[in-house]
């Protein structure tokens, strides 16, 4: 038997919401992904010239097998630095001791500067160490992008490849203190060192990494360098003074140190 359409019990009306499309302010989805492990972007402090920088720089896991240690690949970050410490040394009319010059760049090569220096470095298979001075803040950024863009390109141009060579942000540490000076020079002059204790190896006694400005480095404990008379160096002479003189207040560096705490029982390679 079929109801009464007048007894059935109405529904309520329901007021429906409309979602207008807007431009700006907080999205679902929006703005740039989040990447693990990489350095967030958030705006760096200023940065004194008297303090040193320690960087970090993550190259593609893709590369060859060899890394950045490959020696035609070594060789393309090496004659970067080169240009980069030639730019710098056109600067160089101030002494040791004082800080750098306020030059943005010095016209007379291109892309270099006077206020941008990298003093030490090491190169591992998929990082890079560098120890660098800079008059400011602009100066560090600036003086970084020439060279990261200027290896990159060196060395796509040597693998026949295409695209970034360092993927992410570079890490940095300001240094600023003498004793955190001369704990970074040994960390990285003996970055090499440091990587093989932990997989159990270590190196011959007295063994300087080649892929490293550890053959211009006075400072070893017990060793004078002597780099070949026609080469031309791959860094600057440190002008601040914790680079210069304060780090030797707590002691030379010892070729045999391991930087970085425990490491495995060694055996000799």
């Amino acid at each position: 038997m079929a109801s009464n359409p007048s007894t059935r019990k109405k529904r309520r009306p329901r007021q429906l919401e409309l979602t207008y499309r807007t431009w700006g302010g907080r999205r679902k989805g929006a703005g740039r992904k989040k990447t693990s492990g990489a350095t967030p972007h958030r705006k760096r402090p200023p940065l004194a010239s008297r303090h040193p920088v320690h960087i970090t720089l993550s190259v593609d896991p893709n590369l060859p097998h060899e890394g950045l240690r490959r020696p035609d690949l070594s060789a393309c970050i090496e004659d970067c630095l080169r240009e980069i410490r030639r730019g710098a040394g056109a600067g160089a009319g101030a002494g040791a001791g004082s800080a750098a010059p306020s030059t943005p760049k010095n016209r007379g090569g291109a892309g270099a500067r006077t206020d941008f220096r990298v003093v030490h470095y090491s190169i591992q298979r998929h990082h890079l160490h560098l120890v660098v001075e800079a008059a400011n803040r602009e100066a560090l950024s600036r003086g970084m992008q020439g060279l990261t863009i200027r290896v990159a390109k060196r060395i796509n141009k040597v693998l026949g490849r295409r695209g970034k060579v360092f993927i992410h942000r570079y890490f940095e540490t300001v240094v600023k203190s003498a004793r955190q000076a001369r704990n970074v020079l040994s960390y990285v002059l003996l970055n090499t060192q440091r990587h093989l204790a932990q997989s159990g190896q270590r190196c011959e006694p007295g063994w300087i990494d080649p892929c490293s400005s550890g053959r211009y480095f006075d400072g070893w404990r017990g060793f004078r360098v002597r780099p070949p008379p026609d080469e031309e160096p791959t860094v600057s002479e440190p002008h601040t003074w914790i680079l210069s003189t304060g780090w030797r207040r707590f002691g030379l560096v010892s070729l045999d140190a391991v930087p970085g705490g425990r490491v495995r029982r060694s055996k000799k390679v």
